[in-house]
Parts: C-alpha cells; structure tokens; sequence
C-alpha cells in the first residue's frame, strides 16, 4: 500500500489500512527511527492534547513533574 504526502502536507490513507486499524478520528503521530507512526487515540485523549500543546506543555514536562512529585 502507498500514500502519497501532497504539496499541503496530507496524506490519504489507504481505506484496507483504515479497516485494520482501530477506528479513530484522530491519531497520535510519532517518529520513531525516521518512520511517522500514527496511533488511534480517543477524541477526549485528542482535546487533551491540544490543551497541553495550547498551554506549551510538553512531553518533557509532564517526566519532570512526574519525577517532582515522587520524590
């Protein structure tokens, strides 16, 4: 299967790739090793998301208050 990346960034998704997958509206994208890696996550997982990303906090963030509050 191939997906081609147009001129504005986006890519369609194969329907035979869609069908395995978990249906999602919206997915978490990674890269891992060079590869993009989309994960279904649930639209409340989504919104939340885009509130952290709103209120600038990263990835990196959340590990430190994590490792703060364990201590």
């Amino acid at each position: 299967m191939l997906a081609k990346l147009t001129s504005k960034n986006r890519i369609t998704l194969p329907k035979a790739a869609v069908a395995q997958a978990d249906a999602a509206e919206y997915f978490a994208v990674t890269v891992e090793q060079g590869r993009i890696v989309l994960t279904p996550v649930r639209a409340q997982q989504a919104e939340a998301r885009d509130k952290l990303e709103q209120l600038g906090i990263e990835e990196q963030d959340v590990e430190d208050a994590i490792a703060w509050a364990r201590r």
